[in-house]
C-alpha cells in the first residue's frame, strides 16, 4: 500500500512530523506558499488567524496535485485561529481526495481545532484526525501518530 503525506510547515512542526512519517515509508510532499508571513510572531498570528477565519487559499509553489496510485493519504496541517492555515485549503480544494483513507495530522499551540475538525467532518466523514500540540518542542508528541 502506497502511502503519502502531504503538508505545510511555517514553524518546522510539520517538517518534525513529516520526519517521523518517512522513516514509516511515507512519500512526503511538502507545500510551499507564495504569500509570505512577516517573521513578527504578533504579526504573523494576527495576519494569518485572520485569513484562516475567512478560509482564504494560498497560492501555492509548485504544487503536485496527482494523488493517483497512493490508497493512504495523510494531510499535514497548522491550525490558525481554531481553523486550518491558508495553504491546507487550497490542498483540501485543489485535490482529488475521493475514495481515499484519509488522516488529517493537526498541530497547533493549544492541541486543539474545533473548527477545522467540524470542516473535516463535513467534508470527510470517515477520516481520521490526529491532534498534535507543538511537535517541534515536545518530545514523545508525535508517538500519537501510531494510537
Amino acid at each position: 500500500m502506497s502511502k503519502l503525506f502531504i503538508y505545510y510547515s511555517f514553524s518546522g512542526n510539520g517538517d518534525i512530523v513529516a520526519e517521523t512519517l518517512k522513516e514509516k515509508g511515507f512519500e512526503i510532499r511538502k507545500v510551499v506558499s507564495k504569500l509570505k508571513l512577516r517573521k513578527n510572531m504578533f504579526l504573523q498570528m494576527m495576519k494569518g488567524g485572520f485569513l484562516a477565519s475567512l478560509g482564504a487559499k494560498s497560492k501555492l509553489l509548485n504544487y503536485n496535485n496527482n494523488v493517483d496510485g497512493y490508497d493512504e493519504i495523510y494531510i499535514g496541517a497548522p491550525i490558525w485561529n481554531g481553523r486550518f492555515a491558508c495553504p491546507v485549503n487550497t490542498i483540501l480544494s485543489d485535490t482529488n481526495l475521493k475514495d481515499k483513507k484519509l488522516t488529517f495530522v493537526l498541530y497547533s499551540g493549544s492541541g486543539t481545532a474545533k473548527h477545522a475538525d467540524k470542516k473535516i467532518s463535513k467534508m470527510y466523514p470517515n477520516a481520521r484526525i490526529i491532534h498534535l500540540q507543538q511537535p517541534k518542542d515536545k518530545e514523545g508528541e508525535v508517538n500519537k501518530l501510531y494510537e
